[in-house]
């Protein structure tokens, strides 16, 4: 008896097919990244202050002080929310007083802005921001948006692989694909936020990918009005529906659904590109075993929890990957909010992941991985805490220390995957991956709130995410070290947390010989 990888051997490995594949399903996901970090454009505040209109009866010096001071990273700026009372000041302005030399602008009533609000438009023409006016009373909606995006990204990854088992892999992608174009669409004409919203919430299901392509963020094009950019970027998802025609369904999935002859021509072209010749009989069916169809012992997501040191790997892992995400999306979305050229800053958040990832595949070829996670974890948190000591005049210096965090935090959320895999046993491992990819989630959930704490004080998310940062770098070193190690089997083989003692059991001291080849290609496919 034969599985579908014994019965495929002969196709190699990493053939012209293999690769054309793997080239045309990395366009297809282009758009994850336009849909996934769009928000940096579409939900930025401007600067801002409550409007006087233009009928008020105000002297052009009331009108010019119309407005109250606060003070903000040192200086004195126009309040965003209030203005004094435009009764009391048109009062004044008729009698004839001066404000500041007849009366103390200080001791003056204040109100809320009646009558809207005024928006620089020196970087942004318009954002939903903007549009619906979400500042002040309502501030914490720009934040929501991308939190009930990163919802739909949550509810979309429950339910697309068990669609894809249903109805396949292929019509799956593309019909995410299809709901990330198609509702990114209908955003342009959103008539108020809360259609926006929802609209949102279902391009985040059709983006079924966890991995948002960052690098894809620095092409965004320079459009200042959201409308404007949303219908840009629509246009690369129109344009993948073409790859249709060039992906081919997945031939295990056709098998464990009986369709043989479709599996076979499948196959046979990919002979054909490779250059090899497919033996006259691929699928017997008689012979070949339906992975499928194996009778193996079930288990479920409450064995994650079955011995104490499962237990502490997964409430590690997710910790692990809780803060990760809040690190890696918070400094995503707070690129907005550097000193300097808003594009320029998005862009250079984009580049920076290249050599994150280049490093991270070195380091899990040759390092442990306790030390390459912790190394990496240290780096991105402590430079984050140093923001708050660069003096005001130096705001590229600060700049520059964002960028290396962000340079430690994409490179430990690339090699957190692999680490995680391989702390699992093969019989739990798609739960405990997919548990702790539930936890970045919720992570990437949280994200906007740590920089809507900007608001109150600049330095504020630097703070907690640096601080957050190193703390799970500590907490790492305490997980099992899995490198040049076979990967376990059943959760009595699996490694222990340090410092905890376990009573030693016979079938852990049994590590199966072919498991260390298994150890070896995860970290050979890893990135």
């Amino acid at each position: 008896m034969r599985d579908y990888d014994e019965v495929t051997a002969f196709l190699g490995e990493w053939g012209p097919f293999q690769r054309l594949i793997f080239f045309l399903l990395s366009a297809s996901i282009i758009p994850n990244g336009f849909n996934g970090m769009s928000v940096v454009f579409l939900t930025p505040t401007p600067e801002h202050r409550c409007r006087v209109p233009d009928t008020a009866n105000l002297s052009s010096a009331w009108r010019n002080h119309s407005i109250p001071l606060r003070l903000q990273d040192g200086r004195e700026v126009p309040h965003s929310c209030r203005r004094y009372r435009l009764a009391a000041i048109a009062n004044f302005s008729a009698l004839g007083l001066e404000p500041g030399r007849d009366l103390d602008l200080e001791q003056l009533e204040q109100e809320s802005c009646l009558d809207g609000w005024e928006f620089s438009q020196d970087i942004y023409l318009s954002t939903i921001v903007t549009e619906w006016n979400l500042v002040c009373e309502d501030d914490w909606k720009a934040p929501l948006t991308v939190s009930l995006f990163f919802v739909g990204v949550l509810v979309g990854s429950f339910i697309s692989g068990q669609l894809s088992d249903r109805f396949g892999r292929k019509n799956v992608l593309f019909v995410t694909m299809g709901m990330q174009t198609g509702f990114s669409f209908l955003q342009i004409f959103s008539k108020n936020f809360e259609m926006f919203a929802v609209l949102f919430v279902l391009v985040g299901m059709g983006q079924i990918s966890n991995y948002v392509a960052a690098f894809v963020l620095g092409m965004a094009i320079k459009l200042e009005d959201w409308r404007m950019l949303l219908l840009a970027l629509t246009v690369p998802g129109v344009l993948c529906a073409a790859l249709w025609w060039f992906i081919p369904e997945s031939p295990r999935w056709l098998i464990s659904q009986g369709r043989f002859e479709e599996a076979e021509v499948i196959i046979r072209r990919a002979a054909k590109i490779n250059g090899i010749v497919a033996p006259s009989t691929i699928f017997d069916s008689s012979e070949l075993q339906d992975l499928s169809s194996k009778k193996q012992q079930s288990h479920s997501i409450l064995d994650l929890l079955q011995t104490r040191n499962i237990r502490m790997v997964t409430v590690m892992s997710i910790i692990l990957w809780m803060t990760i995400s809040v690190g890696y999306f918070g400094l995503s979305l707070d690129t907005p909010n550097l000193h300097g050229d808003v594009y320029v800053n998005c862009f250079l958040s984009a580049v920076v992941e290249v050599p994150a990832y280049v490093l991270a595949w070195l380091l899990l070829q040759h390092v442990p991985r306790r030390y390459s996670m912790a190394t990496a974890l240290f780096l991105g948190g402590s430079v984050l805490l140093f923001v708050q000591l660069v003096p005001p005049d130096l705001y590229y210096l600060a700049t520059v220390l964002v960028m290396v965090g962000k340079f430690g935090v994409t490179a430990a959320f690339s090699m957190v995957y692999v680490y995680t895999a391989e702390l699992y046993p093969t019989v739990v491992r798609n739960m405990g991956v997919g548990v702790s990819s539930t936890a970045s989630r919720l992570g990437s959930i949280l994200s906007p709130y740590f920089v809507y704490l900007g608001a109150y004080d600049r330095f504020l998310p630097y703070i907690l995410m640096g601080s957050l940062t190193i703390l799970t770098a500590i907490l790492t070193l305490f997980l099992p070290e899995s490198f040049g190690t076979p990967l376990p089997d059943t959760i009595d083989q699996m490694l222990r947390v340090k410092g905890i003692k376990y009573r030693q059991t016979p079938s852990h001291t049994r590590m199966l010989k072919d498991g260390e080849e298994s150890s070896k290609v995860l970290k050979s496919t890893a990135l």
